[in-house]
């Protein structure tokens, strides 16, 4: 699990197709300390949980390895990555830990659509239409997952929805670079998603009754 706050932005260094194209290893560079990276530990790039398989230093700089398989590639904005690609990175979610954003499980429920960008004075506001299945997760003042990154949702309008970054948020991870036309990892709010399965359990009963 994870909470939407973004620890480094890091950079994919060396990407290999493997398995017919099924399955990509990435090596991606970080600011992590190395010993504190465990093989089959979880880290969020992108909002997608991938799982390390090697990391090491090179050059004084860390390093860690991950694969992305067929679904991943089908399901996410990983199929467009490539060297020198920057990924929002975040570590797994320990007990104990501030819980910053919200709860994340790094299962990108598929692909956005940035609209629009408007820089205002003192933020940047983005519009994103999401995919027909999921607009009705996304509601005002819920939260949502961008590139990994946890958000609040400003307004909806049918598949439309839009966001307030702050400056802090544009400076430390990749929302600072987004562009209209560009493609994002969304993750709906998994209360949203409960609430939603509720409320049809709920309605199905009835109408059965």
């Amino acid at each position: 699990m994870f909470t939407g706050i973004i620890t480094d932005v890091g950079e994919i260094v060396a990407l290999t197709p493997t398995a017919q194209g099924q399955l990509h290893r990435l090596r991606i560079a970080c600011r992590y300390d190395r010993a504190t990276i465990a093989d089959g530990a979880s880290i969020a790039c992108n909002g997608v949980c991938l799982t390390v398989v090697g990391s090491g230093v090179d050059q004084g700089g860390t390093w860690f390895e991950v694969d992305t398989a067929a679904e991943t590639l089908r399901m996410t904005t990983a199929k467009q990555w490539s060297r020198g690609t920057p990924l929002n990175l975040e570590r797994a979610l320990k007990i104990g830990d501030e819980l910053g954003g919200h709860i994340v499980a790094g299962h990108a429920d598929g692909i956005a659509r940035i609209v629009k960008r408007e820089d205002l004075p003192d933020m940047a506001r983005f519009t994103l239409q999401a995919p027909r299945p999921l607009e009705r997760f996304i509601a005002p003042k819920g939260s949502i997952t961008l590139d990994g990154v946890s958000l609040t949702v400003n307004t909806v309008d049918d598949d439309h929805f839009t966001v307030l970054i702050i400056p802090h948020t544009l400076g430390v991870t990749t929302l600072g670079r987004w562009q209209a036309a560009q493609e994002v990892n969304i993750e709906v709010d998994l209360m949203a998603r409960y609430a939603a399965r509720l409320t049809e359990t709920a309605a199905g009963g009835a109408a059965r009754g």
